[in-house]
């Protein structure tokens, strides 16, 4: 798990206090609003649930040195628009196949590991 992004049932990010722009993965020091001047920016819990922006899947292996399973199983990913913050985090889909994904459907945050073992967010069907 990557720390300070995922506490295992939230995405973890961080919300500037002058303009309210709300930043994934989370980010300290100013505000990456361009417009913005703020300095100040605080963590917070982003939304479970989104609906799906654009998806696809990942039909090879990934070159080194990344890791992949042996043998190799493809890959579904997700681009979501969370639910409150309106901003789009993308993620490995877990429960779901390619060919299940619409753009527009609702997906939940869920939790699974990767072929080389740690434990990430992921993108799974409403519970």
């Amino acid at each position: 798990m990557i720390p300070g992004w995922f506490d295992g049932t939230h995405l973890l990010g961080t919300r500037c206090t002058s303009c309210q722009a709300v930043f994934f993965p989370p980010h300290h020091g100013f505000c990456r609003d361009p417009r913005c001047e703020g300095e100040e920016l605080v963590e917070e819990r982003l939304s479970r649930r989104g609906t799906v922006w654009s998806y696809t899947n990942a039909c090879y292996p990934p070159p080194a040195p990344f890791v992949s399973a042996e043998p190799y199983v493809p890959v579904t990913l997700a681009a979501v628009e969370l639910e409150r913050e309106r901003i789009v985090v993308l993620g490995q889909v877990k429960g779901l196949a390619v060919e299940d994904l619409r753009v527009g459907m609702e997906l939940e945050l869920t939790e699974g590991t990767l072929a080389d073992g740690p434990s990430v967010w992921m993108w799974g069907p409403p519970r």
